[in-house]
């Protein structure tokens, strides 16, 4: 189909948006909401669609959307639903249009979930000989500990997206520190945490988007740190986030040689493929002061938000503004279901 015919049939679609957005309530920690998007997301993806020429419904992730979804006449949905509780709840409503039939952007339901669990998605990658920092998991249910693990390591929760977590404590030099920070990642995550040697050197994040043999990968974006975030080091944590114009700037494209960004390139390909992503994802890497790269995580389901979500950050240095990225995810996902060729 050429541009003209893929407009045209764009104007026959109704998609829906599925999302979570933040109610700015209560919580016990500050980064409780982290991974939910703010309405202003959501309308954004909705004023992208509609210049496509669609038709756009709206369904918050909440209790009542099994009925919603059941009783709408929707083509597709975009997807940037991140679900309520546990490790699988990214998976949540993608199972839903599944059992309904309902076709979805982005990946679905397993690829979600492994790549949630950071340890999981380690241990998949590492069969393929993917490079990832030394790590070891801790439960309530072990003793705490990091088993042949060189300090300083950094701690996470383990099922955990947009930093919620990690903070200026999060490197700990020590056994006593590790012990200290583990037992408040428990209480206050209720969860695994994740326990990887730091990296020491510069951080990346490098976007996909596409299919199989047809994935256009981005030039890699350098998170380049202005000052240490935590004594000496530098962490991308939700705090920075917060406040990144004080600590980072975004330089895309980098300064690396030919080989080390078609390595990185390449190695983010491979990933997004080996775990069965669809139409687009992030990656992240440290690369070593010897030149190294590690894999840090995946995230098959990136943060949307115009100016300030990496995702749409890197897509737009590299020359794709905000609505033709949305254009773009949107076509990926219908060329991938067989809707237009």
């Amino acid at each position: 189909m050429n541009e003209t015919e893929i407009r045209n049939y764009l104007s026959t679609l109704t998609v829906g948006i599925c999302y979570n957005v933040k109610k700015h309530v209560d919580t016990s920690t500050i980064d409780a909401e982290a991974e939910y998007d703010n309405i202003t997301t959501v309308e954004a993806i909705k004023h992208s669609l509609e210049l496509c020429g669609c038709a756009v419904e709206l369904f918050e992730e909440d209790g009542a959307i099994l009925d919603k979804l059941k009783e709408s006449h929707i083509d597709i949905v975009f997807n940037i639903a991140e679900g309520h509780g546990g490790r699988g709840r990214e998976a949540q409503v993608p199972a839903i249009l599944n059992l309904y039939g309902i076709s979805y952007t982005g990946s679905d339901e397993t690829t979600l979930c492994v790549a949630l669990d950071k340890a999981l998605t380690k241990r998949v990658l590492c069969t393929y000989h993917i490079k990832t920092p030394k790590y070891f998991y801790a439960s309530k249910d072990k003793p705490i500990k990091a088993t042949g693990l060189t300090f300083p390591v950094i701690l996470k929760p383990n099922a955990e997206g947009s930093s919620k977590g990690i903070s200026e404590v999060s490197v700990v030099n020590n056994h006593k520190q590790l012990v200290e920070v583990v037992k408040h990642l428990f209480n206050s995550y209720h969860q695994d945490v994740l326990i990887e040697e730091y990296i020491e050197g510069r951080e990346f994040t490098v976007g996909l988007l596409g299919n199989g043999k047809d994935v256009t990968v981005f030039e890699p974006m350098e998170i380049k740190f202005n000052k240490p975030t935590q004594d000496s080091y530098c962490v991308y944590s939700y705090t920075v986030k917060q406040i990144y114009e004080q600590y980072v700037q975004y330089v895309c494209p980098p300064e690396l040689t030919e080989q080390q960004s078609k390595k990185i390139k390449q190695t983010a390909k491979n990933i997004f493929n080996i775990l069965g992503c669809n139409d687009f994802a992030r990656v992240d890497f440290r690369m070593a002061n010897d030149g190294t790269l590690h894999f840090i995580e995946i995230n098959p389901l990136p943060g949307l938000a115009p100016n300030y979500s990496d995702f749409p950050m890197l897509a737009n240095f590299c020359g794709v503004d905000y609505d033709t990225l949305i254009y773009r995810i949107l076509t990926t996902a219908l060329k991938r279901l067989g809707k237009i060729g």
